[in-house]
């Protein structure tokens, strides 16, 4: 079978079939107005598709800004990167001269699209990482790219590395202005998620309601709820640190931060926390964090990413007791059942 017949396997049903037409209606729309009537990274946020997201936006990169736009690009491997890419919005905001966007390949989320000039698509990017790959594209819409573009690419890749480069004049003259936008939707299966039902009633007492102290765990219940996904943009929180005040973080804080993550990931199935030390994701809690690894005065960190993220401070509050001397509040009911803390 050929090459060419392989790729058409996929028209052979009808589902498949329906999912490349919605597909091309999608693309012919977006190619209508990117560039044009708005920017590419601004019509994917407001559009919060996740068949539009990640690697697949990657295709509209290419297809729409450098074969049909001719934008000028430039891809770097960040040597150093800056403390808060979200507030370079503001100086982005003011290159009215050309039309920019910045595609960042995130080593946990994947490739993440965002348009410098609006703080809440940058935020998206979270914390940057070194010798990351980081592409700018900057252009002039349907008018043709010029020297100015290419110089636009390279001061927002060298903006991103922190450095402080000398903007010429130029950039702050043109019709490129920020637009205000709407924040997209939540996803269909998100707002239609219903609650889990409550358990039938058995005769037991009724388990108390959550506490909010981080000082003290709440009672424990059966998880019952399936993973739900979610639709909608995909972005990470910052890092947040969790210091050891404990002598050691050891099997007993290890446990305490298990049960804690999963009853984050019980109450929001769509969203994932991400646990880094010493600037590595750490895969495998066991695996770091054995006796005598990760001493008092230590400090972890982790993120949450998802589209629609919430409870990070309760999350922390409890992280942090679970890193203490107080992590065995924690640890009280049955092994294989889930507190409810959120």
């Amino acid at each position: 079978m050929s090459k060419d017949t392989t790729n058409l396997e996929v028209l052979s049903t009808r589902t498949g079939f329906n999912s490349a037409v919605r597909h091309m209606n999608k693309t012919i729309k977006i190619a209508a107005d990117a560039g044009v009537k708005d920017n590419l990274a601004d019509i994917l946020f407001t559009l919060g598709d996740e068949d539009l997201s990640g690697e697949r936006s990657a295709v509209l990169l290419r297809m729409l800004l450098v074969d049909k736009l001719r934008y000028k690009v430039v891809s770097v491997n960040l040597a150093s990167v800056a403390a808060e890419p979200a507030s370079l919005a503001q100086e982005f905001a003011k290159w009215t001269a050309v039309d920019i966007v910045a595609a960042y390949h995130h080593p946990d989320l994947g490739l993440l699209v965002a348009n410098p000039k609006i703080p809440e698509e940058l935020a998206n990017f979270g914390s940057l990482r070194k010798r990351e790959l980081l592409v700018v594209y900057a252009g002039k819409g349907k008018d043709a790219a010029d020297d100015l573009c290419l110089k636009a690419a390279s001061l927002a890749a060298l903006l991103f590395e922190g450095a402080k480069p000398k903007i010429p004049a130029e950039m702050y003259k043109g019709k490129f202005t920020v637009k205000r936008l709407e924040k997209p939707e939540p996803s269909k299966a998100a707002a239609g998620r219903k609650k889990t039902p409550a358990p039938a009633k058995t005769g037991t007492r009724k388990p108390a309601a959550p506490r909010e102290s981080p000082r003290i765990a709440a009672p424990v219940v059966t998880a019952a709820a399936a993973s739900a996904v979610s639709k909608g943009p995909v972005r990470m929180t910052p890092m947040y640190s969790v210091a050891v005040t404990n002598e050691l973080f050891h099997n007993g804080n290890v446990e305490a931060w298990k049960r804690i993550i999963a009853s984050y990931n019980a109450k929001y199935p769509e969203l994932q926390v991400y646990i880094y030390y010493e600037g590595e994701r750490i895969m495998d809690i066991n695996a770091l964090f054995k006796w005598g690894k990760v001493k008092h005065g230590s400090s972890i960190q982790f993120a949450v990413a998802g589209s629609e993220i919430k409870d990070v401070a309760k999350l922390q509050r409890y992280l942090v007791q679970g890193a203490s001397s107080q992590f065995e509040a924690f640890l009280h009911g049955p092994v294989n059942n889930v507190l409810r803390l959120f």
